[in-house]
C-alpha cells in the first residue's frame, strides 16, 4: 500500500468500551473478532454453499453494521466465500485505537483485514460509506479487488438533496451529541421508524420481525458510549472526501478503478441522489448499472433478490475467478 496514497495519522489512545448486549447472529451466521495492531474488526460470515468459491466482502455504510447484509448474503452464498466487516467503531467492532474514522482510516481498516486474512483479490461490496471506502480500496489497491459492487456510494455531489442535509450536519462538532440529547427521551423504535423512513424507498416492505430485529439493535447501539462520536467523524470524514481534490478525490480515484464495476441506484434514495447515476456510470471506467426506481438508499435490504441477480451476473460475465 502506497504511503503516498493513505497518508498516517497520529495514534492516540483510547480505551475498550465495555461490552454491552451480544450483536444479532442471524440463522446460518457466524462471528469472529479480528485483533490487529491498533484494530479490532468484527467479521461476520456465512459459510460457502461448497468449497473453493471465491471470497468476497460486504462493507457497510454510516450507522449501520455487517446487520447491513444479511438478506444479501444467503442469497449469493452459492456464489461466493463472503465475509461482511463491522468499520472500526460501528456493529460489534471497538473505536481505533488511532481515532481516525476518515474514508482513508475506514479504507486501511479494510486493506490490513485483508491483507492479514490473505483472502484478496475478493469481489468487494460497498453501501453508502462503504461505498466510497471501497472505491478508495479498489483504486489504491487494485490486487485486492476482483470485482466492486457499489450500492448508493457516497461520492462527492456539488448539490446535495436538501433530504440529506440533516444526516451531513452530524458532521459539524456537537451536533451529533447535541442531538442524542435532544432525543434521549425518544423510544429505540421512534429512532428506528425514523431511519428507515430516511433509508427505505418504502419502509412497509419491513417485516415486523425485521422491525423488531431492527429495535433491538437501535438500543444495543444506544449503550454503547462511542455511537454518536463514530457516527459524527465517520460523517466528517464523509464530508472532508467531498472537497478533497488531486489524486486523492474520490471520483479522480473512480476513474483510476481497474475492477468491473455493478452501480446500484435507488430512485427513491433521499441521500444519495439518483441523478448521480449517470455521472458514477461514466467514471468507473467498466461499469454497468442497475436503476431500481422503487428502492431508497439500502438496496440491497429492500430488493436483495434483484442485487443479488445483478452480482450473479457481474461474476459471471467475469468468470468468477
Amino acid at each position: 500500500m502506497s504511503s503516498t496514497e493513505l497518508p498516517g495519522v497520529r495514534a492516540v489512545t483510547a480505551a475498550a468500551d465495555p461490552v454491552v448486549a451480544a450483536v444479532r447472529v442471524a440463522e446460518g451466521e457466524t462471528l469472529r473478532s479480528v485483533t490487529l495492531p491498533g484494530l479490532t474488526l468484527n467479521v461476520r460470515s456465512r459459510p460457502p454453499s461448497r468449497t473453493g468459491l471465491p471470497p468476497a466482502l460486504y462493507v457497510h455504510g454510516l450507522g449501520g453494521s455487517s446487520l447491513n447484509w444479511s438478506a444479501l448474503m444467503p442469497l449469493l452464498a452459492d456464489a461466493v466465500d463472503g465475509e461482511a466487516v463491522d468499520l472500526p467503531g460501528f456493529g460489534d467492532s471497538p473505536p481505533p485505537v488511532d481515532g481516525d474514522y476518515s474514508i482513508t482510516g475506514h479504507a486501511r481498516a479494510v486493506i490490513r483485514h485483508l491483507d492479514a486474512a490473505g483472502r484478496g483479490p475478493v469481489h468487494l461490496l460497498g453501501n453508502s460509506l462503504g461505498g466510497a471506502v471501497t472505491t478508495r480500496v479498489a483504486a489504491v489497491r487494485p490486487d485486492l479487488v476482483r470485482t466492486l459492487t457499489l450500492i448508493s456510494p457516497a461520492l462527492p455531489e456539488l448539490r446535495v438533496q436538501r433530504t440529506a442535509v440533516p444526516t451531513a450536519m452530524l458532521a459539524l462538532p456537537g451536533v451529533a451529541r447535541l442531538f442524542g440529547r435532544v432525543s434521549r427521551d425518544w423510544t429505540a423504535e421512534r429512532r428506528t421508524r425514523g431511519v428507515m423512513a430516511l433509508c427505505y424507498g418504502d419502509p412497509g416492505r419491513v417485516s415486523e420481525e425485521g422491525l423488531r430485529h431492527a429495535v433491538a439493535e437501535m438500543e444495543r447501539r444506544g449503550r454503547l458510549p462511542h455511537f454518536w462520536d463514530a457516527t459524527a467523524r465517520s460523517a466528517r470524514g464523509i464530508v472532508d472526501a467531498y472537497t478533497l481534490g488531486g489524486q486523492h478525490g474520490l471520483w479522480r480515484q473512480a476513474e483510476r478503478v481497474l475492477a468491473p464495476t455493478l452501480l446500484v441506484y435507488g430512485g427513491r434514495d433521499k441521500l444519495v441522489a439518483y441523478r448521480m447515476a449517470l455521472k458514477a456510470a461514466n467514471a468507473f471506467r467498466d461499469s454497468r448499472l442497475l436503476t431500481l426506481p422503487d428502492a431508497g438508499h439500502v438496496a440491497m435490504m429492500e430488493y436483495p433478490e434483484a442485487v443479488a441477480q445483478a452480482v450473479r451476473e457481474l461474476l459471471d460475465d467475469t468468470g468468477r475467478s
